[in-house]
């Protein structure tokens, strides 16, 4: 049976891919699983690239040749971005932006935004944006882009348009986010008691 989402919604284009340092390793099963993800987030895989080296470049991720390989598949798939199955440097994330002029990922983004899809509680929505923005003021530098390159995964839930903003905003609205969590945490300990007292027998 074929899958369904809605009708019009335009499905992000992404290159999966990793870098193995070790034939022992699960690379090619890691990948595997971060398509299952992508997918989960709505994406549509058009290309996995496995790079081996005997260590993950420090700058850039790929080594040279590995980037210019990958910006061949983007000019013939179209892809709109990269999700890297590693988690990535601020560095790394932002020269491979810099190199391939397209959005680039890492696997604990992929994730943040599966939560913040999936959030319903106010409590939950909170503790995701607080998660995202977090983890995306270091890498603030890296993602000023990201409206330009198209928007989608990495920039869903309540904290998106967040993203572009300075740091001091971002740690102003992380300290909003904490005491607005603070208050709903106190307020369902306060309900909790209420509805504990009430159902004590008189």
């Amino acid at each position: 049976m074929a899958e369904l989402y809605e009708i019009g919604e335009e499905r992000e284009r992404v290159i999966l891919a990793a870098v193995s340092v070790d034939d022992t390793d699960d690379t090619k099963e890691s990948l595997e699983e971060l398509e299952e993800l992508a997918k989960t987030a709505g994406a549509e895989c058009v290309a996995s690239v496995i790079q081996n080296r005997e260590r993950i470049h420090p700058g850039t991720y790929f080594g040279k040749g590995k980037i210019e390989e990958i910006a061949e598949i983007i000019r013939q798939t179209g892809a709109d971005g990269i999700i890297c199955d590693d988690e990535l440097s601020p560095a790394q994330m932002k020269n491979l932006e810099a190199e391939l002029n397209t959005k680039i990922m890492d696997r604990t983004m992929l994730i943040l935004d599966i939560f913040a899809q999936r959030a319903s509680t106010k409590e939950g929505k909170i503790q995701v944006e607080l998660a995202q923005l977090q983890y995306r003021s270091s890498r603030l530098i890296g993602m000023r882009n990201f409206s330009r390159l198209g928007g989608g995964i990495g920039t869903r839930g309540p904290g998106e348009k967040k993203l572009e903003e300075d740091r001091r905003i971002i740690r102003d609205r992380i300290s909003q986010l904490k005491r607005e969590l603070e208050e709903v945490v106190k307020n369902r300990e306060v309900a909790r008691a209420q509805r504990k007292r009430s159902a004590m027998p008189v």
